[in-house]
């Protein structure tokens, strides 16, 4: 079933991420079907600048060449998929490199997760199989929400950031700009998650974490700053606002 209503998707990345959400495009795309509705997207492949994946198939889905392709097909959506926490900084610089307008950019939700209406989520951001949004929460653009992560009332979550699985925020949090938090962590109701840091998988963090640092434990204490590319994205930030930069929040796209 096509029509009108299904436009390309562009997967840009083709590492776990980003076979991660294109098996949520297929999801996606089956409960469309499954309710007689036209399907929202046709995945027409990952770009990756790995030369030796080009022309590849990975999970059945091609590879179709370099990222810079995604200004080749103007009428296709795109989701920027790359990321890991020995480089979590890597999503936002593509962001900027590729410099698509924030229509471009399409966001994938599972069907699977739990989205309540007065949540809002921004352009290019993905959410993976059983996500909960409960009340009010705000996430922002290029946002990374793995399986099973849960943001309660009134959460809101910065451009850039990640999720890893099974993270849970409480009430009231607020997730700076490119803050990685690693899986399983859990993070105490009102408490603030500065931009650019990396809070340890399964830590509980009780306190403020500043921003551009590490911090892990039970509770999560300071280990050391933040690896090189994020404290660069934290300077930059700095640069941009004239002041140490907190959450910005993207557009919502549907």
């Amino acid at each position: 079933m096509s029509g009108p209503g299904t436009q390309d998707l562009l997967i840009v990345g083709a590492g776990g991420f980003a076979r991660e959400t294109a098996q949520a495009v297929r999801a996606a795309v089956a409960a469309d079907r499954e309710r007689g509705h036209l399907p929202r997207w046709r995945l027409a492949g990952h770009l990756d600048d790995d030369p030796a994946l080009h022309g590849r198939d990975i999970d059945g889905v091609p590879v179709l060449g370099g990222c810079d392709l995604v200004h080749g097909r103007p009428a296709a959506r795109v989701v920027v998929c790359v990321g890991s926490p020995r480089d979590y900084a890597v999503r936002a610089r593509l962001v900027r490199r590729l410099a698509l307008p924030a229509s471009r950019y399409a966001t994938v939700v599972h069907p699977t997760a739990a989205v309540s209406a007065s949540s809002v989520i921004g352009a290019g951001s993905v959410l993976l199989a059983h996500c909960v949004l409960t009340a009010a929460v705000r996430v922002g653009a290029h946002v990374a929400v793995m399986p099973h992560v849960v943001l309660t009332h009134d959460d809101t979550v910065g451009d850039y950031a990640t999720l890893a699985s099974g993270v849970r925020l409480g009430g009231g949090v607020r997730l700076g700009q490119g803050a990685y938090v690693g899986a399983g962590a859990l993070v105490r109701e009102h408490t603030t998650v500065g931009a650019w840091s990396l809070t340890g998988m399964g830590s509980t963090v009780l306190a403020d974490v500043p921003p551009g640092e590490v911090w892990a434990g039970n509770p999560a204490r300071r280990l050391r700053a933040a690896d090189g590319p994020a404290l660069d994205e934290l300077r930059a930030d700095g640069k941009e606002t004239g002041r140490r930069p907190e959450t910005r929040m993207g557009s919502t796209v549907g």
